[in-house]
This record gives C-alpha cells, sequence and structure tokens, in this order.
C-alpha cells in the first residue's frame, strides 16, 4: 500500500504529472481541488469553517485508507497557511502506523515558469489561484511556507521534465 504524496506550489505540475503517473501506474488520483472545490461551495477559503470541513473530508478520505478497494493513491497537495501542521503531521504519523508507505515527492519549477502557469486553461477547470500578482502578493508574505512536509523522499523540476517525463521519474 503507497501513498505518492505530490507537493509542491501552485502551478508546478501536481496536477499534470499526477495523472500521467495514475495512467502509468494505476493508482487512484486524489487531487486536493476535489475537496477544497466541495468546500468553497459552502465557505470562503481560508475562513474558520472552510478550514475545519477541509480538514474533516480529507481525514475522513484517509482513515479508509487502506480498505474499500484503495491500495495505492496520488495525492497532489499545495502547502499554505490555511492547512494546520496538525493535518500533515496526523497524515504522516497515522498511515504508516496502518501499513501506507508514504512517498514524499516535491514537484518543482523556478518561479518564471510557475508565474507563465498560473493564469493556464487548465487551472481553471478547478478553483485555483489563477492571478498572478496575487500569486505573487502571496508567496511573497510567506503564506506557502506552511505547513512543513516532514520529509521528500524525490525531487522533480518540471521546467526541465515534461509530465510525462516526471511521472516516469516518480514510478
Amino acid at each position: 500500500m503507497h501513498l505518492l504524496f505530490l507537493h509542491g506550489p501552485a502551478a508546478a505540475g501536481k496536477y499534470t504529472v499526477a495523472k500521467e503517473l495514475a495512467a502509468l501506474t494505476g493508482f487512484e488520483l486524489y487531487h486536493n481541488h476535489l475537496v477544497v472545490d466541495e468546500v468553497l461551495k459552502t465557505h470562503a477559503f481560508g475562513t474558520p469553517d472552510f478550514v475545519a470541513d477541509r480538514d474533516r473530508l480529507w481525514r475522513d478520505f484517509f482513515a479508509q485508507f487502506p480498505g474499500l478497494g484503495r491500495t495505492n493513491i496520488i495525492f497532489t497537495f499545495n502547502p499554505e497557511n490555511t492547512v494546520p501542521q496538525a493535518f500533515i503531521n496526523w497524515l504522516f504519523g497515522e498511515l504508516p502506523r496502518r501499513g501506507v508507505k508514504i512517498i514524499s515527492v516535491e514537484i518543482t519549477a523556478d518561479e518564471a515558469v510557475i508565474e507563465s502557469r498560473i493564469a493556464s486553461k487548465q487551472r481553471l477547470q478547478f478553483k485555483k489561484l489563477t492571478d498572478v500578482v496575487l500569486y505573487r502578493q502571496l508567496r511573497d508574505s510567506g503564506v506557502f511556507t506552511t505547513p512543513l512536509i516532514p520529509r521528500t523522499d524525490l525531487r522533480v523540476d518540471t521546467g526541465k521534465a515534461s509530465p510525462a517525463e516526471a511521472a516516469r521519474q516518480i514510478a
């Protein structure tokens, strides 16, 4: 049982790589925006109710893992300061106790690449950050510095590797 935990900044290519990786490996893709976009239907981003509902839904999903036929999952995650460190600590602590091997992969790209991708059409299908000016303000104010990921087993630069190449590196 494996959890491929793909983390990195907005527009680094986590979802695109994860789709390629799911096709290559047969792992189930659990994109973080499945929950984020659902919670945004009832709560504004970052509000206490948003944070609580998102945390509950993520924990409910992962509490079932392994189980319900789920043995291998890819989870995409963008560290940002509305996610409590307690969630990451729980994920990296609880799942290994259940026999799940977590493989932590940082998806990176340089700032010029990220900024060129922020407003892409693909990002519009989810309620993702699509404003470069807002991205810069958030980045510069430290919004993306927490929560801390306990470890990274592999780093892949999607500014240098295509999504298919990145997926092959991870697989």
